[in-house]
């Protein structure tokens, strides 16, 4: 590597040495439209906007980013250029940093023999997170194979945070990624009527809703549920009324990251609980139910949740128009065509 070439290479090294904006060029390089406003990103950093322009001048001084005003917002994009690096990079490091032990808890002990074995784990899970991402990418021909991805390593990573038992990591990643990954592919105005609910564990009331709207429902309606702030798993009781709902499903179900592709790709979004967390997007409907947390009751408490939950997910159903899904619009095509 020539002098020029480090200087440039070190610049952009340091650019990234902060956190926040990792998080940001992150977040960019994810998004299924190409660019991210910058009022995306203030809202993802919950800093101030001149905080966070202040970050993406940095990383657009490197070349790392462009940008393009329009109106009132600017939008940024990685550099047509730098696309590829930005994307070995953060596969590179995201799933190795996210799983190495704290300084002491090496797998082995702090030993040259701990460290290697924990190096040896570190280098399977990468190579098992990069081969579902490219199964994925074959199976997603319609989106960009570096944004399926940046999909799945994100994925990977939002499970790590939370995640209690390690060694199911990939096949819940696979679960999250493949969700997130027809999210970007859904037409809102297309297939059956899709339903959010957001709380801040994904432990309890927002789990426990999606499933009493699917089963109400009947497939006239899909819900989904995520946390703002996932736990490590879903509550005791409330899994118990899970396997009540959906038997096998149930006990299946695990918290999930709030991801700006499912708030888009809802119809409805219902928090409870969590605040103003979820973006606004053009075309959603919001709505805030004030709904007492299961984690905080007995069980008695818990199925009077249930209850109210059962009464307002009842209600809400009454307000979806009916939409057939893909497969009932080929049923009624093929029935009309042997009419």
């Amino acid at each position: 590597m020539g002098a020029e070439a480090a200087a440039t290479v070190a610049a952009s090294l340091k650019a990234l040495g902060d956190p926040l904006r990792l998080r940001m060029l992150s977040a960019i390089a994810a998004d299924p439209r190409g660019e991210t406003c910058v009022c995306d990103l203030a809202e993802l950093s919950r800093v101030s906007q001149p905080t966070v322009s202040h970050h993406l001048r940095v990383l657009k001084e490197t070349g790392l980013l462009r940008s393009e005003r329009r109106g009132t917002w600017v939008w940024y994009r990685i550099a047509t250029g730098r696309r590829r690096a930005v994307a070995a990079l953060l596969d590179a490091f995201a799933p190795a940093a996210l799983l190495d032990a704290p300084e002491g808890e090496a797998a082995g002990g702090d030993t040259a023999e701990g460290n290697a074995e924990q190096g040896e784990e570190l280098r399977l899970m990468d190579a098992r997170v990069a081969r579902l991402a490219a199964e994925l990418a074959d199976a997603h021909t319609a989106l960009d194979r570096e944004l399926v991805a940046v999909i799945v390593r994100e994925s990977y990573a939002d499970l790590v945070r939370s995640a209690k038992l390690t060694r199911h990591l990939v096949p819940l990643t696979e679960r999250f990624a493949r969700q997130r990954l027809a999210d970007l592919l859904r037409d809102r105005d297309a297939g059956p009527p899709q339903v959010l609910f957001v709380c801040v564990q994904n432990a309890g009331r927002s789990q426990l809703a999606a499933a009493l709207l699917n089963r109400l429902a009947g497939g006239r309606v899909i819900a989904r549920s995520a946390g703002s702030t996932p736990a490590a798993e879903v509550h005791p009781r409330v899994r118990s009324l899970l396997i009540e709902l959906e038997g096998d499903a149930g006990a299946e179900r695990y918290p999930k990251p709030l991801t700006d592709d499912a708030v888009r790709a809802a119809d409805v979004v219902v928090t409870m609980g969590c605040g103003d967390v979820c973006p606004i997007v053009p075309g959603v409907r919001y709505e805030d139910w004030a709904i007492a947390d299961p984690a905080l009751a007995a069980h008695e408490g818990v199925e009077a949740i249930r209850d109210e939950l059962t009464e307002r997910v009842r209600a809400l159903l009454a307000t979806l128009p009916e939409r057939p899904s893909e497969a009932q619009r080929n049923d009624r095509h093929e029935e009309s065509r042997h009419a």
